[in-house]
């Protein structure tokens, strides 16, 4: 899965900042819990992740640089989103389509 360098640059962050993972590792696992489908769970975190990165770029240096040099134009979330609920939530199983036969 390839990420812009905006969701690269909070996926790098969120690796080396335990406290902040384990926050966003609750957050999408609530998510997951409380959706029916996961589309529905990376619809809802995709813009708090954005909000998470305009937040972070007033206050880290890294996420400051950045938006000196690119701006702080609305980029989507949604791979990071999708990769990071694939990583740390566990599938929901599926249906079987059919019911076995007895």
């Amino acid at each position: 899965m390839s990420l812009n360098r905006c969701e690269q640059r909070v996926f790098d962050y969120l690796q080396k900042h335990q406290d902040e993972r384990q926050h966003w590792q609750a957050k999408f696992q609530r998510a997951a819990k409380a959706s029916l489908d996961e589309r529905f769970a990376v619809d809802e975190l995709e813009p708090e992740l954005w909000r998470y990165y305009q937040e972070r770029s007033e206050v880290v240096p890294l996420f400051k640089e950045a938006v000196q040099h690119e701006g702080l134009r609305r980029t989507s979330m949604k791979s990071l989103a999708e990769l990071l609920l694939r990583t740390w939530v566990e599938p929901k199983p599926k249906r079987p389509a059919t019911p076995p036969p007895f």
